[in-house]
């Protein structure tokens, strides 16, 4: 039970980093694609991934513990968290680039070796890629549209 209260409190702040640091209207001045998701989806898909992010991790410690794969999962977490330090509280895009592309890399492999232990740990994580691959496109397409664009 400990394990779960730990596991949400780890996914709830970094749920928190999306609060403290907001679009704002700093991002709501960039210029984005038409293809920009509204900005109602979201806190709404957000907070069905963060459910979703939790519960897999929790099913991975049930199944293995604290070993390779749940560090995997603590480190995309980390960098889910910083993505929106790094893009909205710093205005470094190029860096939360890196970031999301790290974390998409993360999160791949974290599929592919929680299959093996535990096949809805895996699968979880399915929506969640999808959504950082667009969410990581989104980032890039940004950027290149607001390069122009002071950091201040």
């Amino acid at each position: 039970m400990i394990s779960a209260f730990v596991i949400a409190l780890l996914v709830i702040g970094t749920a928190a980093s999306g609060a403290v640091f907001k679009p704002g209207p700093w991002y709501a001045s960039l210029d984005k694609p038409g293809w920009t998701p509204p900005n109602w989806a979201f806190p709404v898909v957000w907070t069905i991934l963060y459910v979703m992010i939790a519960l897999s991790g929790w099913l991975i410690w049930q199944a293995a513990g604290f070993g390779t794969l749940f560090v995997i999962w603590l480190v995309q977490l980390a960098c889910n968290a910083a993505w929106s330090w790094l893009f909205f509280g710093l205005r470094r895009m190029d860096l939360a680039l890196a970031d999301i592309c790290i974390m998409i890399v993360l999160i791949l492999v974290f599929v592919v070796l929680a299959l093996p232990v535990s096949v809805a740990a895996g699968l979880l994580f399915v929506p969640y890629a999808a959504w950082v691959v667009l969410a990581a496109a989104l980032n890039r397409a940004v950027w290149r549209l607001n390069q122009h664009v002071a950091r201040s």
